[in-house]
């Protein structure tokens, strides 16, 4: 007998899991850097408008798809057709292979939160030299990384309601705690204002069109679309549930958690005058930089950012692996526990092959990087921009209009005057936006036979669609 399909207990709990499932290392780290790197306050405006084109329309489809279908990534595909399957395998795989990673930096939070009490700031010029020696070391990084994926296996082998929206209604509320703290102290340093002014004050003479894709590639992947995690979270949805008006609170929640990172790191940036344009150093070399100048109150400002990034990192990370999860408990009827454990001892060798590719292992190559750059080319230039236009072009072209209207109005009882406007946008204009930041990070890419094996991947997926 089939076991009863999970549900989320209250609406509050959701919408905490699926925001944290938004908020992630983009939101924190890369964010940040993208702002100082692309004119401060032009690229945040280009970035909002980005997040109400694109990501508000993609998370208002994926909640839906994965509601009406009641099925994670590939079961919602393969509802409608078994030929799209392959776009929901594409999903998993990319959650899969994000989790190949992502509990390697989640690590090295964990790590730089103790390292901030036991002389990291010490001395503040030998920062750099202490994060390569680190991350390059052969057992400490590896260490943290088991201790970040067991808390992983932990709460996701609890289940939905017990595991996942548990851990969501503490981390989520904690995280802005978190932010109000530090920006109440970066805000009061002397020179903090110039800071703030970057960040208000739009400088449209450093805009070029790499910006514009710089805030079209992150307001899409800083929303975790694409890789199914959104679908997998609405298929656990009631349908009292109003998806509109959800989809508009977790996009607005996301949003405001990379803003107020902003706020948290510019003005300390500029208060002990480090130029904003430090790159994707800035969290594990320039920041504790910036806590070492704070005297005896700069290692605990360090943990506290720290233990933000920590939990920014694992809100997402959890829902990463809940979709590879819950595809082999919906299409393989295997047990939640079974799939969590065979699921995260694979993820855990491909993490220690990432660590180690910074490493011992530095000098074995696979299609031109490391380990851990595989993983993250092959999910970030590739799997995810392509999985999120294939659901555009899915919901608009595949699916019946009535059955998305439906949907999204809970068969007529809820108004959603917006519905004409989002669909043609969905249908017509989404997909044609994600094409040109997918062809444009995919040339982008340098390593070519990578990207060729990327693209064969998807193939092969499409080709045994049915079988998925």
């Amino acid at each position: 007998m089939t076991e009863k399909r999970e549900n989320w207990g209250s609406r509050f709990g959701f919408l905490m899991a699926a925001a944290g499932s938004a908020v992630g290392l983009g939101n924190i780290w890369r964010f940040p850097y993208l702002t100082g790197m692309n004119g401060g306050g032009a690229f945040i405006l280009i970035y909002l408008g980005c997040v109400a084109l694109i990501g508000l329309c993609i998370m208002t489809a994926e909640f839906a798809v994965g509601r009406r279908s009641g099925l994670a990534a590939v079961g919602a595909y393969k509802s409608v057709s078994d030929k799209w399957s392959f776009a929901g395998a594409l999903g998993v795989l990319s959650g899969f292979f994000i989790m190949g990673f992502y509990p390697v930096v989640g690590g090295w939070s964990m790590a730089y939160i103790a390292k901030s009490f036991t002389g990291l700031l010490a001395v503040p010029e030998a920062i750099g030299d202490v994060f390569g020696g680190f991350i390059s070391a052969p057992v400490e990084p590896l260490v943290w990384m088991v201790i970040y994926l067991a808390i992983n296996v932990f709460i996701v082998s609890k289940g939905v309601q017990g595991g996942i929206e548990a851990a969501g209604k503490v981390m989520m509320p904690l995280l802005y705690v978190l932010l109000a703290a530090i920006i109440f102290r970066t805000i009061s340093l002397p020179g903090a204002g110039e800071g703030l002014k970057f960040l208000l004050a739009p400088d449209f003479s450093k805009v070029t069109g790499q910006t514009f894709l710089a805030a079209l590639g992150q307001a899409f992947f800083s929303l975790s679309l694409g890789m199914g995690c959104m679908i997998t979270y609405g298929s656990y949805l009631n349908k009292e549930e109003k998806l509109p008006a959800n989809a508009l609170i977790v996009t607005t929640m996301d949003t405001s958690v990379a803003l107020l990172a902003a706020v948290a790191i510019f003005p300390a940036l500029f208060a002990f005058g480090i130029e904003p344009t430090a790159g994707p150093g800035l969290v594990f070399i320039v920041l504790p930089q910036v806590f070492a100048q704070m005297g005896s109150l700069g290692p605990v400002f360090s943990a506290l950012f720290f233990l933000l990034l920590f939990i920014a990192a694992l809100t997402s990370s959890v829902s990463l692996l809940e979709v590879v999860v819950a595809y082999l408990i919906d299409q393989h009827r295997m047990e939640r526990k079974k799939a969590v454990y065979i699921t995260s001892a694979i993820m855990a060798v491909m993490c220690i092959l990432s660590s180690l590719s910074m490493g011992a292992m530095s000098g074995f190559k696979i299609f031109g990087v490391g380990f851990f750059d595989f993983f993250d080319i092959l999910t970030d230039k590739i799997f995810l921009a392509i999985g999120g236009g294939l659901l555009a072009i899915f919901v608009g072209f595949f699916m019946k209009k009535e059955d998305l209207k439906d949907e999204l109005t809970n068969g007529g009882t809820v108004s959603f005057p917006a519905f004409e406007l989002w669909y043609n946008l969905t249908k017509y204009v989404v997909p044609v936006i994600i094409a040109v930041i997918a062809i444009s990070g995919i040339l982008a890419i340098e390593q070519k036979s990578l990207m060729i094996f990327g693209l064969l991947i998807i193939a092969v997926l499409a080709v045994f669609s049915k079988k998925l």
